[in-house]
């Protein structure tokens, strides 16, 4: 027989798939793929254990356990002052699943979906599954900061969507109150509706504030707000993330949802509805916790040959590594598994034109450990 042409052309496996795949083989310390290397909080563990075994092991509700969209809704009325309600939450399984689930509920054939790269690589599958254009918008080191007349200049009458990643992955910058000003100046007066990637929503360093787009009501009136509660409660395996939106986003959100996963797990969703209810400290500490993590990697490659300019945000941290080596990004990092003993991810697999630094990105999300073990290989180069 003759099968079809593929859908995705584009695609193989995942850089983070592949980069884990070849630590392990070589044994090496895995900077790569984003999870940390320590568990959540120990209330949160025991609770699903306790609700796995009082029974809570059934289908959740379609949109999330109503005990969680409640704790979600208080979380985003109390640290942005934005008075959701549990008809605007859904729970789902990820924050990737949030993401597709989003895009698919409104992009249609022909539309174009404006990315700014560095972009996390599910964004344009989920684009070209649903017949849409990805627009790529390069964003330029050092800062990586978004050129908001960059954007205004490429929005067409096609423009259904823009997706914007604060804090981004995989550089670190963080947006700030002026920058969602210039976004909402730009959107007023069109349809376009926004993705706002929130998923390392509490994850900013040097007394900066996220700004999430709950905090402009303008721009939440058209937005999907994604976040996860992998990234926040160090638990990436349960997948668990949801969506933020208003009403009427919300209900084509969850038509899709419903045919994507339905629900999500149940005992996870109660036990992670206590945690958000008993201990909103959690999150308050986060940045502080990260903070120390990022200064304790960047003091302890000092004699490296790597150059870094401090995360603003997020677990990651980019390093140009150009005094060592002429190789393009992905075969340095095969260089480097193979020859130190640390997985990076290439920064050109976030891009449709590979950036002009050689660059590559490391994960600091781990204990003290591994992190002075990987600096002091990485220190050796």
């Amino acid at each position: 027989m003759r099968y079809p042409a593929t859908k995705l052309p584009k695609v193989g496996t995942t850089i983070f798939t592949v980069m884990s795949q070849l630590a392990l083989e070589h044994k090496a310390i895995n900077l790569s793929q984003g999870f940390p290397d320590f568990d959540g909080p120990s209330s949160l563990l025991a609770g699903v254990g306790e609700y796995i075994a009082s029974g809570a092991n059934q289908y959740a509700p379609m949109a999330g356990m109503p005990v969680l969209r409640e704790q979600i809704a208080a979380k985003v009325a109390r640290l942005y002052c934005n008075p959701v309600s549990d008809q605007e939450v859904t729970v789902t399984s990820g924050a990737t699943e949030a993401i597709f689930d989003a895009i698919a509920a409104v992009v249609r054939a022909g539309d174009e979906v404006i990315v700014f790269d560095p972009a996390y690589d599910s964004y344009e599958p989920a684009i070209a599954l649903n017949g849409g254009k990805t627009v790529h918008l390069q964003l330029q080191p050092p800062s990586f900061h978004i050129d908001w007349q960059r954007l205004a200049d490429a929005i067409t009458n096609k423009t259904r969507l823009v997706i914007i990643n604060s804090p981004h992955n995989p550089t670190g910058a963080v947006l700030s109150r002026a920058d969602l000003d210039q976004l909402a100046e730009i959107v007023r007066d069109t349809d376009i509706l926004l993705l706002a990637d929130e998923v390392y929503e509490h994850i900013v360093f040097d007394g900066r504030v996220h700004h999430s787009f709950h905090t402009h009501p303008e721009l939440y009136e058209r937005s999907f707000v994604i976040s996860s509660f992998g990234k926040t409660y160090h638990t990436t395996g349960w997948k668990i993330g949801y969506c933020v939106a208003p009403v009427p986003l919300t209900a084509e959100f969850r038509k899709v949802h419903q045919y994507v996963t339905f629900c999500t797990s149940t005992p996870m969703q109660l036990a992670l509805a206590d945690v958000l209810r008993d201990h909103p400290e959690h999150a308050e500490q986060l940045p502080q916790f990260y903070q120390q993590k990022r200064d304790q990697f960047l003091q302890l490659m000092q004699g490296s040959k790597f150059q870094m300019q401090p995360a603003e945000g997020t677990y990651f941290q980019l390093a140009d590594y150009s005094t060592l080596s002429d190789l393009s990004d992905q075969a340095f990092c095969q260089w480097l598994i193979r020859e130190a003993g640390v997985a990076a991810i290439p920064v050109s697999v976030f891009c449709e034109t590979p950036p002009e630094m050689r660059l590559v990105r490391f994960c600091f999300a781990k204990g003290t450990a591994t992190l002075e073990q990987a600096a002091q290989r990485l220190r050796a180069l």
